[in-house]
C-alpha cells in the first residue's frame, strides 16, 4: 500500500485488497482513515448501523451520510434519527433534486418501475445525490457482504470505485464487512446494544425504499425483498454497478442448467 496520506492516484487497490483479504472490519476501516484524509461513509439505514458504531469509537474524520429518496419507510426515517442522537453525530442527509423527481413522476407516475424496472427512479433518487456527495472525495466506505445477494460474490475488501470515479480523480471503495455474513452483523449489534431499524423485527431484512422492499419468508434470501418483480442480477440499484461487471457470470450462477 503507498504510504503517500490522501494521494488517490498512488493508490493501489489490487495490493490493498490482497492485504487486507480476511482482515477485520475494524483494520479494513483503519486503512482507509490511513490512507485518506477525504473518506465518507454511505449509511443505508439498516445494519450499516454496525459501522457507524465502530467509526463513532476510532474516529471524528470520517463524514457520515446518508440517501433520502422521499420513498422511504417512516420507519427508516426514525431509525436514522436515532442513530444520529445515540451517536451524537452530524449525520449528512442527500436528497435528490426535485425538478428530476417531479419530471419522471409527473411523465410516468409514482411506480413505473413496477412496469419497466428500478433503474430510472434509483438513478434519479440515488444515483444522483451520491454523485454529488462523491465529488471530491477520495475514499468511501459501504456496508456491502458478499452474503447479500448473487450480484455481491465478489466484493472484495477494497477497489477502485469504477462507477463514479473520473479520468483524473480516481475513487475508492473500502468494504470492511465483505467477508462478514449477516449472523456475524447481529451477533454484533446484540453484543455492543447497537440501535437497529425496528423493520427487522416484521421480517423486513433488506430495507430500500418503501414500494420496493417487502418482508421475505424464513427460507428466503435477505435481498429476496428487494425488487422482487426483476431478476436477482438486477438488483443493485446503481450504488454499486461495479458488481454488475460480469454479467454473463452472474448470469450463468443464477440459471446453471441454461
Amino acid at each position: 500500500m503507498s504510504e503517500a496520506v490522501g494521494h488517490a492516484p498512488e493508490f493501489d487497490a489490487v495490493a490493498a485488497a490482497a492485504e487486507l483479504e480476511g482482515a477485520a472490519p475494524r483494520e479494513i476501516l483503519r486503512a482507509a482513515i490511513e490512507q485518506f484524509d477525504n473518506v465518507v461513509f454511505s449509511f443505508s439505514g439498516a445494519e450499516d448501523v454496525v459501522l457507524v458504531d465502530m467509526l463513532a469509537k476510532m474516529t471524528d474524520r470520517v463524514r457520515i451520510f446518508c440517501l433520502d429518496t422521499g420513498r422511504l419507510h417512516a420507519e427508516t426515517l426514525r431509525f436514522v434519527e436515532r442513530v444520529r442522537s445515540h451517536y451524537g453525530l452530524a449525520l449528512e442527509v442527500m436528497s435528490p433534486d426535485a425538478e428530476g423527481v417531479q419530471r419522471l413522476v409527473s411523465e410516468k407516475g409514482l411506480f413505473s418501475f413496477y412496469e419497466d424496472g428500478h433503474g430510472e427512479c434509483c438513478s434519479i433518487r440515488k444515483i444522483e445525490p451520491l454523485q454529488r456527495r462523491l465529488r471530491g472525495v477520495d475514499a468511501w466506505i459501504t456496508g456491502q457482504r458478499r452474503d447479500q445477494s448473487q450480484t455481491r460474490v465478489d466484493v472484495p475488501p477494497v477497489q477502485l470505485d469504477r462507477t463514479f470515479s473520473g479520468p483524473e480523480a480516481p475513487l475508492y471503495k473500502f468494504n470492511p464487512l465483505a467477508s462478514w455474513r449477516s449472523a456475524d452483523v447481529w451477533r454484533y449489534i446484540h453484543d455492543h446494544e447497537v440501535p437497529y431499524n425496528e423493520l427487522h423485527e416484521r421480517g423486513v431484512v433488506s430495507i430500500g425504499c418503501e414500494p420496493c422492499t417487502r418482508a421475505i419468508a424464513p427460507h428466503e434470501h435477505e435481498r429476496a425483498g428487494r425488487w422482487w418483480w426483476e431478476a436477482d442480477v438486477k438488483k443493485e440499484c446503481g450504488l454499486h454497478l461495479n458488481n454488475l461487471g460480469n454479467h454473463d457470470e452472474l448470469i450463468a450462477r443464477e440459471h446453471p442448467s441454461e
